[in-house]
């Protein structure tokens, strides 16, 4: 799949997904309760319409193909955001939401749509926002995906009691900051849906329920755990959050405080971890992890982006690794498992040191760093100070601009950038196949079914670094 991203020319920013139709003459409509033909997917996984003069028309809940009546409820300058108020004629690939909350909750928006259609949306999404940066894939993203329900192992749910005493816990509502009261959510795991009901009653029966901002539910091989943000502390209360942990079986904690929280166990402290397959050895490797910490919520995704990342950088396995942005060690372990010498970097001290027990813990040896990766100077020194054959790259969503520009001025052989946004990653690599770069593999990860949220990895060579015998 080699050069599958290279230099072009900038194509037209449509914003929109070429999945299924492509654009006829704009239909009529546009106006509250007309009729339009959807066009298309925009990136976010709404409809796509046109009004008679050209008004662009976004409409949650529609599919390319379409013939529906829209109900307009906000009015911009250059488009209209509307929803479905009556389907006229339906698409082939639209399915039955399996959740029955998915009218009004915000969660999973992509229910609607079949899940072979949900994916190859996100495949052209990733393609499309590329091509708008000038590198093009000329193959599809790989799909790294897995079950469609029952995969969430994280999740936090609003509390909110109303005027009139009426508690309400589950999440946003489509359009809108009330919260859905949710009985049951078909994309957490059993274990943290089974406790919805149990928990709903125990935050009725509180003394103070008002002072519950919100509560996350959290799966791990070792167990689960319940964590409540509250702004006091109740006496009565922290003994029902006790006996709720006693009678289901789970740990429960809270964050207490408004403006600095401090956590604390209100039950025994768990073993919050999850495993991954090692290296060569049969025992696999077992990451430790406490609430606030960043861990990918489907599990099953999570080890095929982890196999992918290994195979990727097979070649690369004995050699010196920079993994930015490392997290509690997820990619940073398995590579250090497979024999390569990893340095992995984290902004958080917290987050080193978590890391740096991990590694322990599994018996691998690898240097955990503390570095401010949104400083170009800060990445320079790194890259000076390791000089390493392959960087792997995990940032936020706001992408990772500094690293980027250090990698041009100091070009690496391998890069691996993982994102969780499609649309800063694209930016980043414009950045480093315009400075020499070329995209050999691409994949995406639906690490969030039945939601536009997509997860995406691209490998990145430099031909100039490339060792003259290397090979593949």
């Amino acid at each position: 799949m080699a050069m599958l991203g290279k230099r072009r020319p900038n194509r037209r920013r449509s914003g929109v997904s070429g999945l299924q139709r492509q654009a006829t003459s704009p239909p009529a409509g546009g106006e509250d309760g007309a009729a339009v033909v959807i066009e298309r997917l925009a990136h976010d996984g709404r409809g796509l319409a046109h009004a008679a003069d050209g008004k662009a028309l976004f409409v949650a809940g529609a599919l390319p193909g379409e013939r529906v009546e829209v109900a307009v409820h906000r009015a911009r300058k250059r488009y209209d955001e509307g929803h479905v108020r009556t389907l006229l004629e339906a698409s082939a690939q639209r399915a039955a939401p399996p959740c029955p909350h998915y009218a009004h909750c915000g969660g999973c928006d992509l229910q609607h749509l079949s899940v072979e259609g949900q994916r190859a949306h996100k495949q052209a999404v990733l393609g499309e926002l590329l091509a708008r940066e000038g590198v093009p894939l000329d193959e599809a993203p790989a799909l790294l995906a897995e079950p469609v329900t029952a995969y969430r192992r994280r999740a936090r749910l609003g509390v909110k009691v109303d005027g009139e005493g009426r508690l309400r816990l589950g999440f946003r509502e489509r359009h809108s900051s009330r919260l859905v009261d949710i009985a049951t959510c078909p994309v957490l795991v059993p274990r943290l849906d089974a406790l919805l009901g149990p928990l709903r009653a125990l935050l009725e029966s509180l003394e103070v329920p008002r002072r519950v901002g919100h509560v996350e539910l959290i799966d791990s091989d070792g167990g689960a755990a319940v964590v409540v943000r509250q702004l006091r502390e109740s006496v009565t209360d922290r003994e029902r959050w006790q006996a709720f942990g006693e009678a289901h079986g789970v740990a429960v904690g809270h964050w207490l405080g408004r403006e600095s929280p401090t956590f604390a166990w209100l039950t025994p402290s768990p073993s919050l971890h999850y495993a991954l397959p090692g290296g060569s050895s049969d025992a696999p490797l077992r990451l430790g992890f406490a609430p606030g910490d960043f861990v990918q919520v489907n599990a099953a995704v999570n080890r095929h982006l982890v196999a992918t990342v290994r195979d990727w950088l097979a070649p690369y396995a004995g050699q010196f690794v920079l993994d930015l942005y490392a997290g509690i060690g997820n990619f940073s372990l398995p590579l250090a498992a497979d024999g390569g010498r990893v340095t992995a970097i984290e902004g958080h001290p917290t987050m080193v040191s978590r890391l740096a027990d991990n590694a322990r813990d599994n018996g691998l040896t690898l240097a955990a760093e503390q570095a401010d990766l949104g400083e170009v100077a800060a990445v320079s020194a790194l890259l000076d100070a390791h000089a390493p054959r392959a960087v792997l790259l995990d940032p936020p969503r706001e992408g990772a601009e500094a690293v980027c520009q250090a990698l041009t001025a100091h070009p690496v052989p391998c890069v691996v950038y993982i994102a969780c946004d499609p649309a800063t990653l694209a930016r980043d690599a414009a950045r480093l196949v315009h400075g020499g770069y070329r995209i050999v593999r691409a994949a995406v990860a639906d690490m969030f079914v039945h939601t536009s949220h997509l997860e995406s990895v691209l490998l990145f060579e430099h031909p100039e670094r490339q060792p003259p015998s290397q090979g593949t």
